[in-house]
């Protein structure tokens, strides 16, 4: 006889795999500094040292201060041209997440259908608003509906899967919100630092210019006084706006947050209550 094959099993069906955040972004922040280096020293050598900024050998404008500066000058640029490269991205990123319409009004009406078991209403509120509160809204939702039709788990454990659920698609949204801005804070202590840097080097210039025997060479002079206001201008700069930026995108995101943290609570509340 011939013998029989071993039945194999039934192929489990894979997990579904939970997709990723829909905020948008740069994602290698490294280009973008690079990026900015090179527009940096092709301004610093083409613009900022170009000859009809000069008169024998002196500025005649802002550009040409600017210039003397010296090598640091490219660097400062660099990072000033990251800060604000970077928070553009965040704001289109914010606005991306924020979604379509207003999130106070999302959340209250998200609310006012889980008052009336409404889920189908409140899953249709998440795809018009769209954005990261109504990405984890809508996970929670289809969550919510899975447990309201399992008959095998406690109650005590469904509330449990569904706070889970709502706290994994947080974790999910969150480094989408925040991808970037620690380089941003980074500048702000970096940008303040070179612009030191900076200024010292320059003031070395001026007192070896004024060490000089004899009359002190004024154009030595003049050019270090010049590198040390200029490099502490644009470290200044720097450093205030890369604060200014960070901190509006921190608020920004703390909003966020606390709005994915009220509708979560008030989803979870709902079914322990409603179950």
């Amino acid at each position: 006889m011939e013998a029989q094959k071993p039945i194999q099993p039934a192929a489990q069906k894979p997990a579904a795999k939970k997709e990723g955040s829909n905020v948008g972004g740069i994602k290698n922040a490294f280009l973008v500094i690079i990026a900015c280096f090179i527009v940096a020293i092709c301004l610093f050598i083409f613009w900022f040292g170009h000859e009809s900024h000069f008169e024998e050998g002196h500025p005649i404008d802002l550009w040409g201060t600017i210039y003397k500066g010296g090598f640091i000058v490219p660097i400062l640029q660099t990072l000033f041209l990251t800060v604000i490269v970077l928070s553009v991205e965040r704001f289109i990123a914010m606005k991306s997440a924020k979604g379509k319409g207003n999130i106070t009004k999302f959340v209250a009406g998200v609310k006012a259908c889980l008052v009336k078991n409404d889920i189908e209403g409140a899953k249709k509120l998440c795809a018009a608003q769209q954005g990261s509160v109504a990405a984890v809204v809508k996970a929670a939702l289809v969550r919510y509906q899975e447990m309201d039709m399992n008959t095998t788990l406690t109650k005590e454990q469904k509330v449990a899967t569904l706070q889970k659920e709502v706290e994994e698609a947080t974790a999910l949204e969150m480094p989408a919100l925040q991808q970037n801005l620690p380089i941003v804070a980074t500048m702000t202590t970096l940008g303040t630092l070179v612009g030191l840097l900076g200024t010292v080097m320059g003031m070395i210039k001026s007192f070896q210019a004024l060490a000089q025997s004899g009359a002190p060479d004024s154009t030595e002079l003049s050019t270090g006084i010049s590198e040390a206001l200029i490099n502490t201008a644009f470290g200044i700069a720097t450093g205030a706006f890369a604060v200014i930026s960070y901190n509006f995108y921190t608020n920004k995101i703390d909003n966020l947050t606390y709005a994915i943290d009220e509708i979560g609570f008030s989803i979870v509340q709902t079914f322990a209550a409603t179950h």
